[in-house]
């Protein structure tokens, strides 16, 4: 049996999640909303993608899908050859812990926590963490890990969102409106902390945005449109995050 880590792209890049006629029907009574409708996606190891659409797409509901946070109403996911859509509770959190990093456009840091504690929760409980020190260096917040969230501005916490989410050196990091709630030049700084991530660390990036000036520091950028991908696009060359601003 072939198995789905076999597939690569025209890279040569082996594909580390491959999700196969995705669909997700959400209920209210009588009422049926279609998230999705055979979402057909695969992403390649060390490759930054972005899923564009605007609110109600179905770009939020894919992303917690392949992140373990949701299950689709049919199709399946394949983190290498596992089967994610075929696990159970506790083995979707092993998932989620060992494997997915999450930043969410609303920073979920605990406010009676300094930034370098809020992140070494994180790594006390994955299984090869780098040093939470490390992590907020990487982001550009070495000299700010002893505030706390408060005394931190909205750019500089979801900063540490994003090195809370990478210290446990996460195969995929799922990101979902992370410049949603900032203004222009702050939403770049956050963008920066993610291509620095993605480029040091190697790891495979999906950054889902309504916001088209973020698509040109894409590899590859997926349209959704309808709970569908209506139309896929590559880079040829993928602009910094610094050149970037709306």
């Amino acid at each position: 049996m072939t198995t789905q880590s076999a597939e690569t792209d025209d890279r040569g890049r082996r594909c580390v999640l491959r999700a196969r006629g995705l669909s997700k029907v959400y209920r209210a009574g009588e009422v049926e909303v279609h998230a999705l409708r055979g979402v057909d996606l695969s992403l390649y190891a060390g490759e930054l993608i972005v899923l564009l659409g605007a609110s109600g797409s179905g770009k939020s509901t894919l992303l917690n899908i392949l992140g373990g946070l949701d299950t689709p109403s049919s199709g399946k996911v394949f983190f290498l050859e596992r089967d994610i859509t075929a696990l159970d509770d506790a083995e979707l959190t092993q998932y989620r812990r060992e494997h997915v990093g999450f930043v969410f456009q609303f920073y979920n840091l605990i406010p009676s926590l300094t930034a370098l504690e809020n992140v070494a929760l994180v790594t006390e409980i994955a299984s090869d963490p780098m040093p939470p020190e490390e992590a907020l260096q990487l982001v550009g917040l070495g000299e700010r890990m002893h505030h706390f969230p408060a005394q931190l501005s909205g750019g500089e916490q979801q900063r540490v969102a994003i090195a809370r989410a990478i210290a446990k050196r996460p195969s995929l990091l799922l990101c979902d409106e992370p410049t949603g709630a900032l203004d222009s030049p702050t939403g770049v700084l956050v963008l920066e902390a993610i291509e620095r991530i993605h480029e040091e660390l190697g790891t495979t990036t999906a950054l889902i945005t309504h916001n088209s000036a973020i698509a040109s520091m894409a590899d590859r950028v997926l349209t959704m449109r309808d709970g569908l991908i209506h139309q896929e696009s590559r880079n040829l060359k993928r602009r910094r995050a610094r050149e970037l601003s709306w």
